[in-house]
Parts: C-alpha cells; sequence; structure tokens
C-alpha cells in the first residue's frame, strides 16, 4: 500500500493494487496513529458531553479494538489479515470523505506488509475494496452478485459477517466523528479538489428479511455464541440479524451494547423537528459536509445540545443497522 501525492491535487488516495515501497514513504500525518480514544481519535469534548455520552462511546472505543486488534492471526476460516481490514477502513474512510479518520487508517495501514503481487491477491484485494466502498455510499446497489464475488475470491462467511461489519462501523465512526467536530465549530474536510459523491440512503424492502449466509447452528455453536443470541434475539434492532451476526459473537455484543446503553433512549419526538430531519438527512448524504450549519438549527429549534447529539449518533447508528440488512439479505 502505498500513499501517493500528486502536485495540483492537495490530497492522496488509496491505491487497490500492492506496490513495492521503501522504508521511507510515509502516510500525510504519520502521528495519527497514535491515539489514546481509537474511536473519537483524540478529538477533544467538553467533560459534560463526554460525560453524558460515555455509555455508549466506551462500547464504540471496545468495538475498535475488537475489529482493528494490534495482531490478528488468519486461518482457514477467518482470512481477513490485519492489511485486509485496515485496508477496507480506510476505503470507507475516504468514501464518507472525514479526514480525521483517513489520517488515523492510512498511517495505521502504510507500514504493514501487503499481500503479495499474484493476480489472485490483487483480485481479492481490488473485491474488497470495491464492495467496502459501494456498501458505504451506494447500499442498495449491493445484490447477489456482489455477494458472489465475494465468495468467489475466497472469503469465509466469518469473514464476510467481519467485512460488512467494519464498512457499517466505520461509516457510523465518521458520522459522530462528524457530529462533534460540528457540535464544536470545526470543520471535517481538508481535501481540497476532493469531491465526496454524496450517499445513498439505506433502504431495506419487503416484509421478510433472511439471508444469504447460514445462520449459526446450534448444534455447533459455542457457548458465547449461544449466549449472545440469546442476549439479543428479542432486541428488536438486531433480531433479524443476530442469528448470523453471532458467527462473530463479541462484535454483536459490543455493538448491541453500543445500542442499548445509549442509544436506544433518545428522545425520538424530535424527528418530526424539521430542523431535526434535516440534519439527520445530511449527515447520512453528506458526512464530510456536516458543519455547525447543520447542528445549530437543532439548538435553535430548542433541542438540547445532548439530545440532539445522541439523536444523530443514533441515526448514524441506524444506517450502521440498516447496510447490514442489507449487505447480509437474500438476493432477489
Amino acid at each position: 500500500m502505498e500513499q501517493r501525492r500528486f502536485s495540483g491535487k492537495g490530497h492522496w488516495y488509496h491505491e487497490t493494487q500492492t506496490n513495492h515501497r521503501s522504508d521511507e514513504v510515509l502516510p500525510l500525518v504519520p502521528e495519527a496513529a497514535n491515539v489514546d480514544d481509537r474511536f473519537l481519535l483524540d478529538l477533544a469534548l467538553p467533560e459534560e458531553m463526554s460525560t453524558a455520552c460515555e455509555n455508549w462511546l466506551a462500547p464504540a472505543r471496545t468495538l475498535c479494538g475488537l475489529l482493528f486488534p494490534l495482531r490478528v492471526k488468519v486461518s482457514r476460516l477467518h482470512t481477513l489479515s490485519a492489511y485486509d481490514r485496515l485496508s477496507t477502513a480506510l476505503t470507507v474512510a475516504q468514501a464518507c470523505g472525514v479526514q480525521r479518520l483517513c489520517n488515523h487508517y492510512a498511517a495505521l495501514l502504510t507500514p504493514l506488509p501487503g499481500p503479495d503481487s499474484s493476480r489472485e491477491s490483487n483480485r481479492r484485494l481490488a473485491q474488497l475494496t470495491q464492495y467496502a466502498r459501494q456498501l458505504a455510499c451506494s447500499p442498495n446497489i449491493i445484490d447477489a452478485k456482489a455477494q458472489q464475488q465475494l465468495d468467489e475470491v475466497g472469503l469465509t462467511v466469518y469473514d464476510i459477517v467481519l467485512l460488512n461489519q467494519i464498512v457499517g462501523f466505520i461509516g457510523f465512526q465518521a458520522r459522530v466523528v462528524a457530529l462533534f467536530q460540528a457540535m464544536l465549530g470545526q470543520p471535517v474536510r481538508w481535501l481540497p479538489g476532493h469531491h465526496i459523491q454524496p450517499h445513498t440512503e439505506p433502504t431495506i424492502t419487503g416484509a421478510f428479511w433472511t439471508s444469504f449466509l447460514p445462520e449459526v447452528e446450534m448444534r455447533f455453536a459455542s457457548a458465547q455464541q449461544m449466549e449472545s443470541l440469546a442476549r439479543w434475539r428479542s432486541v428488536p434492532p438486531l433480531q433479524a440479524l443476530c442469528a448470523v451476526l453471532c458467527h462473530e459473537p463479541q462484535i454483536l455484543d459490543v455493538m448491541g451494547d453500543i445500542l442499548v446503553n445509549g442509544l436506544s433512549d433518545t428522545g425520538h419526538s424530535s424527528v418530526k423537528n424539521t430542523s431535526a430531519i434535516s440534519a439527520i438527512d445530511f449527515l447520512n448524504q453528506s458526512p464530510d459536509r456536516f458543519s455547525a450549519a447543520q447542528f445549530t438549527p437543532l439548538l435553535s429549534a430548542g433541542i438540547p445540545v445532548e439530545q440532539a447529539i445522541t439523536l444523530l449518533a443514533w441515526s448514524a447508528f441506524c444506517g450502521w443497522l440498516n447496510r447490514l440488512n442489507i449487505a447480509l439479505r437474500a438476493g432477489e
């Protein structure tokens, strides 16, 4: 993976092909790899806001460690390497256009050895990158063909669940960071000349939802999988998904904690407010351009700042859930 800088563009981009690098090749902001808060990436919040949101921010930080551990052991059933995970994260961060995330994941990715330069490896990485970008920006185009292509490049059931969780989580992280930066009056994006296409709002069609992936079989399930399934099968937003997502029960458990530890009680009546609807739509479609201009009208409409933050974070979480529903549903 090489980060290239072109004169006149003022930004870098992520290539899908593996390149031989010298040790001198560095990301634009190498210090962005070193953060104490892996979710907000050391974005400083007022103490009262940090305290008010701690119940759902804490599991979000935990999930960063689960999705992107310092060391990844690959196996026959779990083939996504640290490089694959961070490359996917950087792809989604770039699709969202939130500079803080781009700097962080580029800085983490750059020192890692990439896959070999074989045709198979290049095709696999290109497919991961294309799928991640499509699910992040245009989830409604994910269909049976896109799902089949993941199988064709050798991804297992566990890999596909993990890949979709990474894409959904980074989209959630990008929008939460953009939201807090807007609250603080900070710009989200500093990429001159880099235009981000508006994201498509994920929509679920059909009365019944079934997954194209097999559910965890009870006779072979581990104790942790059984416990996770029992815990989340009665929680409405996770009911349909949990039998598939509990292939990776630790990730499902922490995702559920984000939901129940603060984002499920958001005062949904505020969504009937015109300013709230406008802000939600803008954050979902253009996180790179979300700013105080979209956030301040919620406060002017009388919505308390903590409630406005939680409401918009909830909408970002819904985007994560909806992408999982779209990505994992049986193709038509």
